[in-house]
């Protein structure tokens, strides 16, 4: 029965029809087969025997391609892998011991169904598993006729499969690796036409098979299959013009050429892969060379251009196997292969064939991995060709994270890609670390997303490139990674010995400072407060990574270092302690852990890395993860206490700009106000000055391009302002700054001074800035400062006082010149300043002046404001003076004048002052003679407002000061001269003023004719009062000159402004005893002196003239000069006074010399006057004056000066008529 029913059996194997029942058939096999009756012998013998029992051949072929899918239903492989152990008899003797060998191994392999499920690769390593089989059976055989005719059994096969049956890939790859061990060049060519024709190219698994079956045969037989590949190639030239017209008609077309396309590329690239390589060289070059790949390029099926892609990733790992093999050459036209493969795995909407997102990723994906394989080929990449591909893939970090397998799959070949051309593109230690810097710097707005995923593929490619560049560049590793002695090593050790032969170990290896650790951990130290444990964790890696790899580095000569080695691997040490903890606690305190890495990091630090760090710790405060920015802000206030003070004035200058960038870009409250605690860190730790001072110039570059109070969330400086007021310890020291900033040569100046630009126009607004901060800052101060901000100002009361009244002056200088909002920005902060320190009474007094901007304005306003502080706060007076005294040499023009208006006013209250006043008194006297009239005029009145005490112990000099200031060429300082002479001669006595009399007498009669009313009036007053001192050794001296103002004296009695007459008439009876003689002492005592009447005037003057005829007839003439000269004088009714009077003392007198003498020129003057004055009182007073004299002249008098009238009248006729 045994005999009849096995040999059924195996006919039942080969028919299609019975393909489904194969697993049953090999189990009722195998049964026979190990039943003790059936010997092995008899099988074979009653084979041969029986004709329609297939044969060996046929029987292999069907078992081995039936092992395709090692999951088939019924336990199909392990039955065919029994019963091929069980039916070798049927084989060559030699394939016995073979198979008992191996075939338990593929058993063992589809033991477990369910674990095989767990490996995606399980169906290509179960292929290849097959293959070899088939691979080690031939060459155990080693049989040329049972190969060809098992070749022609698998070339049967075909018939038993459709086209879309998985079961041909299989076929395809057996009978190319059957091939591969033929000889016979026409059997081969045969036998691969067979396989292209009956190969579904359309399905994608058929045409990998069929692209890997191709590979196989050119491992033998290149030449052969690259010939058929052309032919194919040729066959489908005008791909592209099908392709156009393929638009128009259906896309079955397009899909038919894509199809073709795709198997044309696997199937070059698997000819590459599988070539020999002794002769692949030539065989790429010419491929590559002649641009055939472009060909293949015209595809839009996702498939077909994973297929190109997988092509050209065959290429490079061709040229890849070739090079371990000790045949290394460079693969010629890479970049164009890469940017080929950056041009497949775009997507394509263009036409209508848009790839699925999935199929886009899975395109992406292989793409990565044929990059990774071209860049890692000799020549080098170029920059350009880096960067493009950098740009091209980079942008896959930021993909969704869906489906998460796929995409953790990409972002693991797009890491691989990164790290390849980290190793692969530098030539040495230092480019190597230009790459490494170069690519981080690229993927650091993916470690600082808002997104996690992000920030976790961003870490990770950071991590893994870090850790390739210290296995790389530390030493033991060849430069693709491989530890130990391998083909690489030896090949890029060759390399380098040629290149870097001559070249010292230091050109060749990376330095410590090249790694730039600074900027690069205060990239990744946020991330280790990430609310993710993954990112916290592999962040933490990073940070130990760089530098562990930094203290095995070389560090450059000129470098500052300067690190306890052992105190930093104690520190690095730590960090690999809290490392190892996250690796296995994921439950640890995140706060502690960061503060731990922190506290390693501040130590690892050098300094240089400490200052670079501080330099860029903006981007890490603005993290767009709160509790990230929070660790950063910690992290800087740590490494700013702990070492603050290794920094120097341009470090600390750049962290304050740091810091600032950061309050400026921050948005959240809460992380600005820390922000500003860590530059109030740094203010406290290092240099208070610096930090001030570059928040300051920050606030005017804001001042000068935005409109700061109408900001968006509030102006961050303004808040920074408020941080330093509130500060206990910065506080004080703040406002001391803004204090010193604002009492500095202030930029605008209002006219020349000493030293001074004589334009105001001509300074910068930028400087104008400068002023328009600091009285922002003192703003912010007073009004932001609270509790801590108040008790500073107290504290410094006095210097903020002057200050800010300095600035008056300057301030209403610019708002004169048309610039008023220095001005407000200054009364605001009077006021700010008057309601922080509680001092009602002046903020009203700044409120009612406000912005008055006359000159005597702003000046009373600083006077009354030193009133008020002298009686509010006399305690401060001294400080006040103090600084203001000082103030008056500086170079300011209207600096000077607000500290002599203020210095004028609180002088007043100098009683306590001691040496002070002393100090006052010198600087007032020295600055009389300064350039401002101003500062001139306010100097002398403060000398003068002293309290009487003093000014008694200081008359000498106060005169001293009043006489020169007499002669002032500006009329100002001549009126408060005058006025202040009045005010000290009523306490002088008389020892102080002997000495001046004759020079004040001087002085006073020169401004007796001055056009200022003011000053006429004070002169002549002044003129009296130096009357009671005219009775001493100066007596004579003085009477002269009161002779010589006398007729002067007599016309202003009757001016037009009544202060000078009333000056005048009090001077008159001041000096009426002087006079010798009861005439005028009577006259001033009569009535007509005090009358504001005209004709009590004329008959004042009347009787004046009686007496200077009969009582000073000595002086007549020199009296008559000085009235004659009146008639010229600029005021008409002194004219008018000069001719009555002049008329009137001619008129009364008898002395015949005065009547010749005056008699006929006063008659021709007061023709003149009569005929030519515009003036009414002049004519008229001119006609009275004319009847006084004719009543007294006599005939011959009269017709002398008639005659000379008429002459006169005739001349001037006959001119006219010329």
């Amino acid at each position: 029965m045994e005999h009849v029913l096995w040999p059924f059996l195996l006919k039942m194997i080969i028919p299609r029809i019975y393909t489904d029942a194969v697993a049953t058939v090999c189990r009722c096999i195998s049964e026979l087969c190990r039943h003790k009756h059936t010997q092995s012998d008899t099988i074979l013998s009653d084979c041969k025997a029986r004709f329609d029992v297939p044969n060996p051949e046929d029987l292999f072929a069907r078992l081995v391609v039936l092992l395709h899918n090692p999951l088939a239903r019924e336990q199909l492989v392990p039955q065919i892998l029994t019963v091929l152990l069980h039916l070798a008899s049927l084989f060559p003797k030699n394939i016995v011991v073979f198979w008992q060998d191996e075939i338990p191994k593929m058993k063992a392999y589809v033991s477990d169904p369910e674990d095989l499920k767990q490996d995606p690769s399980y169906q290509e390593t179960w292929d290849d598993m097959v293959i070899n089989f088939v691979a080690e059976s031939l060459d155990v055989i080693q049989d040329v006729d049972w190969v060809i005719s098992l070749g022609n059994s698998f070339a049967k096969q075909y018939e038993l499969y459709s086209s879309e049956d998985e079961h041909s890939a299989l076929l395809h790859r057996c009978l190319g690796i059957l091939l591969q061990k033929v000889h016979d060049r026409t059997y081969v060519h045969a036998k691969i036409d067979l396989m292209y024709m009956q190969a579904n190219i359309a399905l994608p698994v058929n045409r990998l098979g069929l692209a890997k079956a191709m590979g196989l045969v050119a491992a033998s037989h290149l030449d052969t299959v690259l010939d058929k590949l052309k032919d194919i190639l040729d066959t489908v030239g005008d791909s592209i013009f099908k392709r156009i017209m393929s638009f128009f008609s259906d896309s079955a077309k397009m899909e038919e050429s894509d199809d073709v396309h795709a198997a044309l590329a696997l199937m070059y690239g698997y000819a590459a892969k599988y070539a020999p390589s002794t002769v692949i060289e030539a065989r790429i070059d010419a491929l590559v060379g002649t641009n055939m790949l472009s060909r293949l390029l015209n595809v839009r099926h996702p498939t077909a251009k994973q297929a190109v892609i997988t092509a050209i990733d065959l290429l490079g790992q061709a040229v890849i196997g070739a090079a371990e093999s000790g045949i290394s050459f460079p693969l010629k036209r890479r970049d164009m292969l890469l940017d080929y493969i950056l041009t497949l795995m775009g997507r394509d909407d263009e036409d209508g064939l848009s790839d699925s997102n999935l199929e886009l990723l899975h395109t992406q994906s292989l793409a990565l991995s044929a990059c990774t394989t071209l860049v890692s080929v000799e020549p080098k990449l170029t920059t350009e060709t880096r960067n493009l591909v950098l740009k091209a893939t980079l942008g896959f970090f930021g993909l969704p994270n869906d489906p998460p397998d796929v995409m953790d799959g990409l972002i693991h070949n797009l890491i691989t890609l990164l790290c390849a051309i980290l190793v692969t593109s530098g030539e040495d230690g230092r480019s190597r670390t230009e790459q490494l810097l170069h690519i981080l710097r690229q993927i650091d707005p993916y470690v600082s997303s808002s997104v996690e995923y992000q920030r976790q593929r961003g870490c990770l490619a950071a991590y893994e490139m870090l850790h390739k560049f210290r296995t790389v560049c530390v030493g033991g590793y060849c430069s693709l990674g491989c530890q130990g002695s391998c083909t690489h090593s030896r090949r890029f050790d060759r390399a380098s010995n040629y290149n870097f032969s001559n070249l010292p170990s230091a050109f060749v290896s990376p330095s410590r400072d090249a790694l730039c650790i600074g900027e690069r951990i205060m990239v990744y130290l946020p991330r280790c407060a990430d609310t993710n444990s993954e990112v916290r964790k592999t962040s933490a890696q990073i940070v130990d990574l760089f530098f562990s790899v930094s203290l095995s580095l070389p560090r450059s000569s000129n470098s500052s270092f300067g690190l306890d080695i052992e105190l930093c691997y104690t520190a690095l040490s730590a960090l690999e302690d809290v490392i190892a903890i996250l690796r296995s606690d994921a439950s640890l305190d995140p706060s502690e852990v960061f503060n731990r890495v922190v506290s390693s990091v501040c130590v690892l630090f050098t300094k240089d890395e400490l200052v670079a760090a501080l330099h860029v710790c903006s981007a890490a405060i603005c993290d767009k993860i709160r509790q990230s920015a929070e660790g950063a802000i910690q992290s800087v206030i740590e490494f700013i206490t702990k070492r603050g003070k290794e920094l120097n004035e341009a470090d600390i200058s750049r962290t304050t700009q740091s810091l600032l960038s950061a309050v400026i870009h921050v948005t959240e409250k809460y992380l600005r106000q820390e922000t500003l605690h860590a530059i109030s860190s740094l203010a406290e730790n290092t240099s208070s000055r610096i930090v001030f001072g570059e928040v300051l110039a920050a606030a005017e570059r804001d001042i000068a391009t935005k409109d700061v109070s109408r900001l968006r969330g509030g102006w961050p400086i303004q808040d920074a302002f408020h941080a330093f007021s509130q500060h206990a310890v910065l506080s004080c020291s703040f406002l001391d700054h803004v204090t010193s900033i604002l009492n500095q040569t202030p930029v605008f100046q209002g006219g020349p001074g000493k030293g001074e630009n004589p334009n105001i126009f001509g300074e910068s607004l930028e400087e104008d800035n400068v002023l328009h901060a600091a009285i922002t800052a003192l703003t912010a101060f007073f009004r932001g400062g609270g509790k801590i901000g108040k008790r500073a100002v107290e504290q410094s009361y006095g210097s903020v006082f002057a200050t800010l009244v300095l600035h008056l002056g300057t301030c209403h200088c610019l708002a004169n010149s048309g610039q008023h909002e220095p001005l407000r920005a200054l009364l605001v902060a009077f006021n700010a300043f008057c309601e922080c320190v509680g001092d009602l009474e002046m903020g009203k007094i700044v409120a009612r002046d406000s912005e008055q901007n006359e000159e005597d304005a702003w000046i009373g306003l600083i006077g009354d404001l030193a009133g008020c502080i002298s009686i509010k706060r006399p305690k401060e007076i001294p400080t006040i003076c103090s600084i203001l005294c000082k103030s008056l040499d500086r170079s300011p023009k209207y600096m000077r004048e607000a500290a002599a208006a203020a210095l004028s006013e609180f002088v007043r209250f100098s009683d306590s002052l001691g040496s002070l006043l002393e100090q006052m008194v010198e600087g007032l006297t020295r600055h009389v003679s300064d350039d401002s009239p101003n500062v001139r005029r306010l100097c002398l009145r403060g000398l003068v407002q002293m309290p009487s005490v003093h000014v008694v112990q200081y008359t000498t000099q106060i005169l001293s000061v009043i006489v020169a200031l007499l002669d002032d060429p500006d009329e100002s300082v001549q009126l408060t001269a005058v006025s202040c002479l009045l005010t000290v001669l009523a306490t002088s006595s008389t020892d102080a003023v002997e000495p001046v009399l004759l020079n004040l007498s001087v002085r006073l009669r020169n401004l007796q004719i001055c056009m200022n009313a003011k000053i006429r009036a004070n002169a002549f007053a002044a003129f009296g009062a130096l009357s009671k001192y005219g009775f001493g050794p100066q007596r004579d001296t003085f009477l002269e000159q009161v002779h010589a103002a006398f007729p002067r004296l007599v016309l202003h009695l009757h001016d037009d402004d009544l202060g000078v007459r009333r000056a005048c008439r009090n001077t008159f009876k001041s000096i009426s005893p002087l006079m010798e003689f009861n005439g005028i002492t009577a006259l001033a005592n009569t009535h007509r002196l005090s009358s504001d009447h005209r004709a009590d005037y004329e008959d004042f003057l009347r009787d004046i003239a009686r007496q200077f005829t009969q009582h000073m007839s000595s002086r007549v003439d020199t009296y008559m000069g000085s009235i004659i000269q009146a008639f010229e004088a600029p005021w008409p009714v002194i004219q008018a006074n000069a001719i009555y009077l002049c008329s009137s003392v001619i008129a009364s007198s008898s002395d015949q010399h005065i009547s010749a003498l005056y008699h006929s020129q006063v008659f021709g003057m007061l023709m003149g006057k009569i005929s030519r004055s515009t003036d009414a009182i002049v004519r008229a007073t001119g006609s009275l004056a004319l009847g006084l004299l004719l009543k007294s002249a006599n005939s011959s008098s009269w017709k002398v000066a008639r005659l000379d009238t008429d002459s006169s009248g005739r001349e001037t006729e006959s001119s006219r008529r010329q």
